[in-house]
Order: C-alpha cells, then sequence, then structure tokens
C-alpha cells in the first residue's frame, strides 16, 4: 500500500503519464499509417517509345487510333486472334507507380504568402482542366489537369485596354485575374470588368511559349463585375452568369456553351429586374441557376435614399420570361437564445446586426438552397427558411464548397473552416479550433510533409472520393470503388485543401484532405471526458454522445442495375518467359486486345440484335472449340509470340456482388424500386415496453430513423422496423420507389431528373464515428443521388433471330434472298400461289415454274385460269425463283405477313427480354438499294403510313385498329397480328424494275418509337434499322408490256425455228448445187492454164488426178447420190476434153 501523501501525486503523475501515452500511441499509429496517409498510386501516361523511363509523362492530345501493334498481331499464328482483322492500339501507355511526395512544384512566395483564398469553380463530372486565379496583380493563373497533382502557372497574353473605363463605374485598375470558371471545353476569366474565353486543347495552353494569346475577349460592350457558375450541366449544355453593371445594370448576361460554342443573351428579355420588382434601382449581387426548372435564383439588392438595404430573392424563368420575389431576406439577423436553428416566420425576435447577404447556393439532388453572408439561412422550397443559428454572425461567408453528396464546406473572410452535415442543423467550427490543434501538434510531431507551421490555403473544395484517399478508402480501381468492411455509406469525402507551405525557406504547393472526422473526434474528445476516482487513482473517460455502437448495411441489391457502370474484364496476356516480365511486344499485343475489347463494345449499338446478348461473343465464338488446344500450346511453352491468350480473360462483367456500402448515385425507371437494411445496435439498455389500448404491449427503441426525401411528390419511401431485442439490436428495412409521377419520357441516360434520399440517424450528426484500419469514419448519415428516368445502357433492338422462327412458324416457310447476308436476311412481300423451294435450292439448268404467278382474275362463277407445270428452255425465258412478275387487280389469297419483335436490352446487366410496351412503326426512307436509299419528308411519312391517306400511297398496312390520339398512325404492341405490304400505286416500292434476272428489291428504312404511347416506362426508344423486301410485284402495265414483249419475242422464236427446220433440207440442197458449179468453173480454168505448159502426157495425167479429185470431193459433199451417176457424169465430163498436146523437150546447153 502506498503512502497517502503519495497517492495525489502519484495520480496526477499518472494522468501525465495516460496522457502522454495517447500522445506515443497516436504519433506510433500515425507513424504506421505515414505510407497510407501520405503515399499514394500515381498514373501517367507516357507514349510507346518512352515506355519504361523514368520521370517522363505526355500529355494527352492524340485521340485517335495508332497503328502500332498490327505486325505484333501478324506473329500469333496459333493464338485465337483472327488474323484478318485489324487490331490497333492506343497513342499512350500508362505507368503507374507508387509515390510519397504529394508537394507541387516550388512557386514564388509572393505569389501566395498572405493572399487570401479563393473558390474553385468548374462543372461538376465535366470539366477535365481546372483554372484559379487570384494571384495579386499578375496576369497568372494556376492551371492543372491531374487536379493539381501537377500544375501550370501561365502568364495570360490578354490586351489590358479597358474601353468600358469611360462608363463602367470602377474603383481602380488591376491586373489581378478575378473569376475563374472551368467547363468541359472552355475556360472562362474575369479581370476588371473584362470576360475571356478560351477553347482549345490542355496541351496547348499548358506550354508557356504558346497558347497563352488565344483567349477570346466577349461581352466586349458591357461592365462585368462578376462571374456566377453553373455547377452542372443540363440538356448537352453548360451555363455561366455575368453581372453587370452601369448601364444595363439590373440585366444579366446568360451564357451558354455547347460543343465549345460560347453564345450569351441578356435577361429578361423585355423589361429589367429593378422595372418588374418596381424598384427604382437595384443591384444583382449573385446569380444560381436551377437547370431542371430553366429557372434564375438572383440575389437582388434594393436600397432606398439613405435608409438601411433590403434584399429579396427571385426566381426569373427563361422560358415564359416570369418573374416573382420568392423571399424576403430579413432586416436583421435573428435573436437565437441558444438554439441551434430557428424557423423565420416574421414573429421572432431580431438583433442590431443586420443580414447582408452574399450568395445564394442550390443543391439539384436534394432542393436545398443556403443565403448565405453574414448568417446561413436553409430552405427546401424556397419559401420557408431557417436560421442555422451555430454560425456567428460576426463573421462573413467568402464562398462555400459543397459536395453535393450531403456535406458543404464553409470559408469566411478571416479564413476559418466550418462544416455542415446538409439536412440537419448544427454548423462546427474546423479552423481554428481545439480539435485542429490537436491534429496539427500530431502532424508536426510526426513531421509530415503535408503540413507546416507556416502555410497558407490557397482554395478549399471537394472532388469525387474514386481519386483520393477518402474516409476508409483508397484510390479508385478500374472495376469500381475499393471494398470497405462494415461502412454505413461511402461517404461524400473530404474537402480538399490547396495550401502553399512555408518550411526552411522553401515554398510549396500540396493539396491535401481535410480531415473532417478526426477534428470532430478530437474536438468531441477535449470538450467531453470525465476523471472518474477508482481506489488510489483515477481514470479518464470519454463521452459518447452517438444513440448507437454499431451501424451495418445489410441486403443490399446488386449494383450494376443501379449504377448503371458497364464494366469489362481484360486482363493481360500471360508470359512464356523465365523472367515473367512484359517486353514491349506483349504491352503491344495487350493494348491491341484492349482497343478491341473497347471496339467491339462500341460496335454492339447497332438495330439487329445478336443471338448471344455480350459484345464479347463475336469475338471467341469460332475458337471456342479450340480453347484446351491453345492452353496445351501455353502449357509447353510453344504459343507463337511469347505469350499466352486467355479467352475467359476479356470478358463483360454482369455479376457484381454489392459491398457493404450505398451506391454513388442510383438511377430508378418507372416503378422501380430499391431496397436495403440498416443494422443498429444500441448504446446501453434502450428499449422499453409501452401498453397501447387495445393491444399488447409495444418494444419501443430510441434510436430511431429518419428518412428524408428530395421531392416526396415523385418518390416515396417505407421503413419498416425490426426489434432484435436478444442483440439489443433494430433493423430498418428501407424501400424506396418511384411513385411514376413526375416524368414523361426520354432517352436512355438522357434529361434525367435529380433528386435523393437521406437516411439519418436521430442524433448521429457529427457525433458518430467508425475506426477502421486506415481512417475513422462518420457514421448516422446517409445520402443517395437519385436519378428518375431512363436509365443509362437501355436500348430498343430489332430482333431478328425469333422475327425469322416465328414468321416461318406462321407463314408455314421462308424465303430468303438469292445472295444471301447473313447480318441483313430478306423477307418476301407476298406469298406464291404452289409453294415450292427456295431460290438458293434451285440448281442452274433448271428453270422454276410459272406456279408462281397469282391467280388470274376470272369472271364470277369460273374458276381462275392458272398457269400450272409449263417450263421453258433457261435460253429463252427465266424468270426469279420467287417473284411475283406480273401485277394483278386482286391481291393473292395468301399475303405473307411480317411479323417484327423486339428486345429492350440492358447493356449493364446482361438483361435481355422481349419489348411488351406499345409503338408506332413508320417507314421513314427507302431505296430499291442500300445506295440510293433516302429520307423521306414528313408529308410523305404522313402518306406512306398513315391510315388516314386517301392518295393511295400506302406501304404497308395491319389489322390493328388501335391508333394514336389524331388517328394519324397505328399503335402496335408485340401481341399485333403483324403487317402486310402493299406497295400501293402512289408508294415509293410500287412498280420497281428489277435488276437482273431475279425480282425486284427493296430496303425499308423503318423508325420505331414509343413515344407517347407506352406507358410501361420511362424510355423513349427509338430504333432505326432497315428491313430487305425481295418478290415485289411490278404494275399491272408493266407486267402486262412485259409479257407482251415476252410473249411477242417467244411465238417469233417459234415460228422463226419452224421455218429454219422446214427449209433447212432445200436450203442445203440449193448451197450444194451452187457450190458444184462453182468448183467447175475453178477445175476448167485450171484445166487449160496448165495444159498449155505441161503438154499431153501430163495432162493425161491431169486428167485422171482431176478425175479423181472431182469425184472424191462430190462423193463428199453428197453422199446421198449413187455411185453410178457420179461415174457416168465424169465420163461425160472426159469426152469433152481436148487432145493433149505434144511434149518438146528443150536441147541440153553446156557451160558457155
Amino acid at each position: 500500500m502506498f503512502p497517502a501523501g503519495l497517492a495525489w501525486p502519484k495520480v496526477r503523475v499518472l494522468q501525465v503519464l495516460w496522457a502522454l501515452l495517447a500522445v506515443l500511441l497516436a504519433s506510433r499509429r500515425l507513424w504506421a499509417l505515414k505510407d497510407f496517409q501520405e503515399c499514394t498510386w500515381h498514373v501517367v501516361l507516357n507514349e510507346f517509345h518512352v515506355v519504361g523511363e523514368d520521370g517522363v509523362e505526355d500529355r494527352f492530345f492524340e485521340q485517335e487510333p495508332m497503328d502500332t501493334v498490327g505486325k505484333v498481331f501478324q506473329t500469333l499464328v496459333d493464338s485465337p486472334v483472327d488474323p484478318n482483322e485489324e487490331y490497333l492500339g492506343f497513342p499512350y501507355y500508362l505507368k503507374i507507380n507508387y509515390l510519397c511526395d504529394q508537394k507541387l512544384y516550388n512557386l514564388s512566395p509572393e505569389h501566395f504568402v498572405g493572399i487570401s483564398s479563393r473558390p474553385l469553380w468548374y462543372t461538376v463530372d465535366q470539366a477535365p482542366v481546372l483554372i484559379l486565379g487570384g494571384i495579386p496583380n499578375e496576369k497568372y493563373v494556376l492551371m492543372t489537369d491531374t487536379s493539381f497533382k501537377d500544375h501550370s502557372l501561365v502568364e495570360l497574353s490578354i490586351d489590358s485596354c479597358w474601353v468600358g473605363s469611360v462608363y463602367c463605374p470602377h474603383s481602380g485598375f488591376t491586373a489581378t485575374i478575378y473569376d475563374t470558371i472551368a467547363t468541359e471545353s472552355t475556360l472562362f476569366i474575369r479581370q476588371n470588368q473584362l470576360v475571356y474565353y478560351f477553347t482549345g486543347t490542355y496541351t496547348t495552353l499548358h506550354e508557356s511559349n504558346r497558347g497563352s494569346d488565344s483567349w477570346v475577349r466577349v461581352l466586349a460592350s458591357e461592365c462585368i463585375k462578376k462571374l456566377c457558375p453553373a455547377h452542372f450541366h443540363a440538356n448537352g449544355s453548360e451555363y455561366v452568369m455575368a453581372l453587370t453593371v452601369g448601364k444595363n445594370e439590373g440585366f444579366i448576361h446568360f451564357g451558354t456553351i455547347t460543343d465549345g460554342q460560347v453564345s450569351f443573351e441578356m435577361l429578361p428579355k423585355q423589361w429589367s429586374v429593378c422595372q418588374q420588382i418596381a424598384v427604382y434601382t437595384c443591384n444583382i449581387i449573385w446569380s444560381e441557376y436551377i437547370a431542371g426548372e430553366h429557372t434564375l435564383l438572383l440575389l437582388v439588392e434594393t436600397g432606398y435614399g439613405g435608409s438601411s438595404k433590403l434584399y429579396q430573392v427571385v426566381n426569373y424563368n427563361r422560358v415564359t420570361d416570369e418573374m416573382d420575389v420568392v423571399y424576403k431576406v430579413p432586416e436583421f439577423v435573428p435573436e437565437a437564445r441558444g438554439l441551434e436553428f430557428l424557423m423565420i416566420l416574421g414573429t421572432e425576435t431580431y438583433t442590431n446586426t443586420p443580414m447582408v447577404p452574399k450568395g445564394i447556393s442550390f443543391n439539384p439532388y436534394n432542393n436545398l438552397i443556403f443565403i448565405w453572408g453574414n448568417f446561413l439561412l436553409q430552405s427546401s422550397d424556397k419559401e420557408n427558411f431557417i436560421y442555422l443559428a451555430d454560425f456567428p454572425k460576426e463573421q462573413t461567408i467568402k464562398y462555400i464548397a459543397r459536395s453535393f453528396l450531403g456535406n458543404m464546406a464553409i470559408v469566411t473572410e478571416t479564413e476559418e473552416i466550418w462544416y455542415l452535415v446538409e439536412g440537419t442543423y448544427r454548423v462546427y467550427q474546423l479552423f481554428p479550433s481545439r480539435g485542429w490543434d490537436v491534429h496539427m501538434s500530431l502532424q508536426l510531431m510526426q513531421q509530415s510533409s503535408l503540413y507546416a507551421s507556416n502555410e497558407t490555403m490557397v482554395t478549399l473544395f471537394y472532388e469525387d472520393n474514386k481519386l483520393y484517399q477518402v474516409p476508409g478508402g483508397a484510390l479508385g480501381e478500374t472495376l469500381g470503388h475499393p471494398r470497405r468492411a462494415d461502412t454505413s455509406s461511402p461517404g461524400p469525402g473530404f474537402p480538399l485543401q490547396l495550401v502553399y507551405l512555408m518550411y526552411k525557406h522553401e515554398g510549396r504547393l500540396v493539396k491535401r484532405p481535410m480531415p473532417v472526422e478526426k477534428l470532430l473526434m478530437y474536438q468531441q474528445y477535449t470538450n467531453h471526458y470525465d476523471l472518474e476516482r477508482k481506489g488510489n487513482y483515477s481514470t479518464l473517460s470519454f463521452t459518447n454522445f452517438c444513440p448507437f455502437s454499431v451501424m451495418r448495411l445489410r441486403n443490399l441489391p446488386r449494383p450494376q442495375r443501379y449504377t448503371r457502370q458497364e464494366r469489362y474484364r481484360a486482363r493481360p496476356p500471360s508470359i512464356l518467359e523465365r523472367s515473367g516480365f512484359h517486353t514491349k511486344n506483349s504491352l503491344a499485343i495487350y493494348q491491341g486486345l484492349v482497343y478491341y475489347l473497347l471496339w467491339l463494345h462500341s460496335k454492339y449499338d447497332k438495330p439487329y440484335a445478336d443471338p448471344v446478348h455480350d459484345p464479347t461473343w463475336r469475338w471467341w465464338r469460332n475458337n471456342k472449340q479450340d480453347k484446351d488446344y491453345f492452353f496445351f500450346l501455353a502449357s509447353n511453352w510453344r504459343s507463337a509470340g511469347g505469350v499466352y491468350i486467355d479467352m475467359d480473360s476479356y470478358e463483360k462483367i454482369y455479376n457484381l456482388e454489392p459491398e457493404y456500402e450505398l451506391p454513388e448515385r442510383i438511377f430508378l425507371d418507372k416503378g422501380t424500386e430499391y431496397s436495403f437494411t440498416i443494422f443498429l445496435s444500441a448504446q446501453g439498455r434502450s428499449f422499453r415496453a409501452q401498453a397501447e389500448l387495445g393491444s399488447a404491449f409495444q418494444l419501443q427503441t430510441q434510436v430511431d430513423v429518419g428518412v428524408v426525401l428530395a421531392n416526396p411528390g415523385c418518390i416515396e419511401a417505407l421503413v419498416k422496423q425490426e426489434v432484435l431485442i436478444n442483440r439489443n439490436s433494430v433493423l430498418f428495412l428501407i424501400t424506396l420507389k418511384d411513385k411514376k409521377l413526375c416524368y414523361d419520357q426520354g432517352i436512355s441516360g438522357h434529361h434525367l431528373m435529380k433528386t435523393s434520399m437521406m437516411v439519418n440517424v436521430v442524433g448521429s450528426s457529427g457525433l458518430c464515428f467508425q475506426e477502421t484500419h486506415l481512417e475513422p469514419h462518420m457514421q448516422g448519415n446517409l445520402m443517395v443521388p437519385v436519378l428518375i428516368g431512363c436509365p443509362p445502357g437501355k436500348r430498343l433492338a430489332f430482333d431478328i433471330t425469333y422475327t425469322l422462327e416465328y414468321s416461318r412458324r406462321q407463314n408455314k416457310h421462308y424465303f430468303d434472298c438469292v445472295h444471301v447476308d447473313p447480318e441483313m436476311p430478306c423477307f418476301l412481300f407476298r406469298d406464291s400461289v404452289c409453294p415450292f423451294p427456295s431460290p438458293a435450292q434451285f440448281t442452274a439448268l433448271l428453270p422454276p415454274p410459272l406456279c408462281a404467278l397469282p391467280p388470274l382474275s376470272s369472271p364470277a362463277g369460273h374458276p381462275p385460269f392458272v398457269l400450272r407445270h409449263l417450263t421453258f428452255p433457261l435460253s429463252v425465258l427465266s424468270f426469279s425463283g420467287q417473284a411475283n412478275f406480273f401485277s394483278w387487280s386482286q391481291p393473292p389469297s395468301n399475303p405473307i405477313v411480317f411479323y417484327p419483335f423486339f428486345l429492350i436490352q440492358d447493356l449493364v446487366t446482361g438483361d435481355s427480354g422481349s419489348f411488351q410496351g406499345s409503338y408506332v412503326l413508320l417507314v421513314v426512307g427507302g431505296g430499291p438499294t442500300l445506295e440510293s436509299i433516302r429520307d423521306y419528308s414528313n408529308d410523305e411519312i404522313y402518306r406512306f403510313n398513315s391510315p388516314q391517306d386517301k392518295t393511295n400511297s400506302l406501304i404497308w398496312t395491319t389489322r390493328t385498329t388501335r391508333t394514336t390520339k389524331d388517328s394519324a398512325y397505328h399503335i402496335m404492341s408485340y401481341e399485333s397480328p403483324g403487317i402486310e405490304w402493299l406497295c400501293l400505286e402512289n408508294s415509293p416500292c410500287y412498280d420497281n424494275v428489277p435488276r437482273g434476272i431475279f425480282s425486284p428489291e427493296f430496303f425499308f428504312k423503318v423508325l420505331v418509337s414509343n413515344r407517347g404511347v407506352d406507358t410501361s416506362t420511362y424510355c423513349n426508344y427509338q430504333l432505326t434499322f432497315l428491313v430487305h423486301i425481295h418478290g415485289l410485284p411490278l404494275s399491272s402495265k408493266r407486267a402486262l408490256f412485259i409479257f407482251m414483249v415476252s410473249t411477242s419475242v417467244f411465238v417469233g422464236l417459234v415460228i422463226f425455228y419452224i421455218i429454219f427446220c422446214l427449209l433447212w433440207p432445200l436450203m442445203v440442197k440449193g448451197c450444194t448445187m451452187l457450190r458444184w458449179k462453182i468448183n467447175d468453173i475453178i477445175a476448167s480454168d485450171s484445166y487449160y492454164y496448165c495444159a498449155s505448159i505441161s503438154g499431153i502426157s501430163s495432162m493425161s495425167s491431169l486428167r485422171h488426178s482431176r478425175q479423181g479429185s472431182i469425184v472424191s470431193s462430190r462423193v463428199e459433199e453428197d453422199g446421198a447420190e449413187p455411185r453410178e451417176a457420179m461415174e457416168g457424169q465424169l465420163m461425160t465430163l472426159a469426152s469433152h476434153l481436148p487432145p493433149p498436146p505434144a511434149t518438146i523437150t528443150p536441147p541440153l546447153q553446156g557451160p558457155s
């Protein structure tokens, strides 16, 4: 036992030791987590020829694919890739390093030290470049395309000629760039009262030697006092607002940026704001644009003589040009009397401090509006405001930074930082605070490179938590967020600080997270603790104000259906080398495979649906059967190219499992619901039994959950509570459902309605934290952005497979075109009278029978005359295999019905099902060939498709009786009886001339849309596809003309054949006699010529030879004559010959 006198000193020593141990343990813990806090994965781009080199970074400038991998793929002769396909590569490679120095480059202290912070304005989730001004008396702007992982300090070459200084009120001239706004394609800045914008590539702007003089001055004749950002894009455009002063004060210049084109219009269109609110002079302080309502919220200052100023919130509608005052700001700050918040009703007491508003902020997800200045007002309906009393009236808000996920940071004129969870009423001071002092001391003790005793905050902003270390998170992965065990929500992420640090006369710019959870924990622990004496010593205990001890999310659905994120798996090929390291060739192969995968992804969005709903199906469908063979080659190190490509490593992921957190956002179609369960373990004994009249005892708990909906008229939430008394826990089953009331129809992923659901555990705001292996995580407040409309990734496709199958089953047969196209099968225009094989089964020597002709019209009471089994030689007449070459006044008795079916394909989840809604089918274009297809005008579309047409121009008809409200078009569904092709006289498919011996063809461009006729979905499905029709009939005149010409030609050929057969023997005999006479004349002349030279003896031999040749010739020419007649003629001819002359032999002569 210790002496009594030493007990208290010992206790004091123990207290000091406990405090020191806590600090040491905290310091040790921070040292252990140093790598996690200050190190991160760093991703840069490298061109192909510098892959692997250190310290090399390239900017993303080249966007077109490059043919850098084709030669490598040609060597893969025994791999599953198709050598006939064209494999391209990206112009850059990703290099990923694990780095631990977050500092940016050295900057001059005079640019940042002692300078107040300024807001960072940009279009959320759209702007690829961030820009920040505010450097005193310099035309410098700070730019980055890596979210300040690196940056560029660019001096702008802009003219400072202030033309409007003559008529624009001003207090002085300065070179400082004040307001800066970054959109997806354009950067805006304001210097003095001049506005400039830049549209181009960041690579050009990043270079200091060029590009800085490409800024364009806009609104040159106006006096602009402020630029106001629009944080969200809408309708394919982005927006910016310029507030004027001087001659056009009371108006606002509203800028629209669409595809890099900037245009401004002055609003209101007729009367100024001052005139419409019936004041002589007014001053527009701030403008906030609500894109979903097409309205502007204007904060207007009005003053009457020497009296105090009044402030009003004015709502202006861009579409109707209407304006009304929605709220009048109280003249003085209310007296809260120790309350956290106060509802402004007009009956409360006020202080002597005037309310001086500075701006308005609107969150389109939860519809919360904040009016801020030396106060903070919050509203969800623009009319009823709540005064948040925790913010001191002695401070004035300079700007606010919102995550738009439920959290908001506030920066005052004195650089104080305050924090608010949206939807609650407690405002917490983060800096300066006792929590900040504890955190700063621990960081300096740790010698953190992110903190210094001399630092200046440049800006404070929120950013997507996928890119940085956030509470319980890490660097975003390719396939989604990293898994976190037992966390209650994804959290909005830390607010991020861009801070200029001075350490040992060296300045650097760093970006660091603002540790909100740590600061609140330290502040809570330092303000609420107890010293409890136990025996001879005292123990230190902290008060836990959180109403629960454990909070978990359970029974979460698979996220892809609601997050609408498409995911692929693409692993690099295996290296068949003992080192296992990749080479440039293997990297090139991997790039080509990834690019081809993305190409298949983009190509998959086509009108005709594949038999298998997967973009990668076409890639491996011909090589799946050889999978074991490729694996055998790789197992024996015999794969060409030294790599093994596993076909299963390149696939689309449809079955992603849920994590223990709510998704980043959810999409709800018409009537869709999303449900999950919250598990809460209560602190201590939180249950009690209470008897109700006429019922048994009911268990009640002090752990309550509230669900707040931003638009309760559009969505509803059902909460079911289940008490687990044996576990001292409560289960809350929460179901969020669309009410089918607030949205019409829209294109997939466009024009979505923004709303949200907030789930709050009562009494947990800023008090409940969960310790994780990385950082503490705030619990008790969940916010999920909800987007109502047609979710992205859903499309309508023509189900060609089932259409062919069903048509074959209903029509009993199917005839394809002669030249089969597997990507676009043909459909027959009209059935034939008697069935026969399709043209593909015909042989080249057998023409089809004429039973393909429809029956001829006949008088009543007489059977129709049908040509049957009449065939012609192929060289004489040919008909198309299934041609209805002749058109008749009466349609055939067996028409072919076209039964189109469509699929709703979900590209995210892989679901594919029959579209069972209603739709309108229109033929909007066509032509006899693919090259001659043209689009029809609106008048032609009406005449060719409307059942009300009276011009005999219909292309098709149907037995469906349901039509649109104006009876202009038929409304069809999957239960419709199909359509029949007509091609009436004034239609474009009437009387087409066949190209060759086959029947006429026609390509119809068909539009299918459910717009305005389908109530089963919010999706406005529009599908345009081609239908190839063959076997079209000819007109009566053309058919009769062809028939007459064909008949005339045929009859003429028959007559010619008969005449030819009858006259052929006589012609042969006459020709023979003529030839004989000609031969006699030639023989006689030859005889006399030879007789004068050769003599009698030679003539004798010539006579016998001539007689033999003549006999031989005549025998060959006319073998039908008897030999006796031939010999008699020869003897007669010989008797008429003259006697041979005497032979004279010349004397021999010797040489002279």
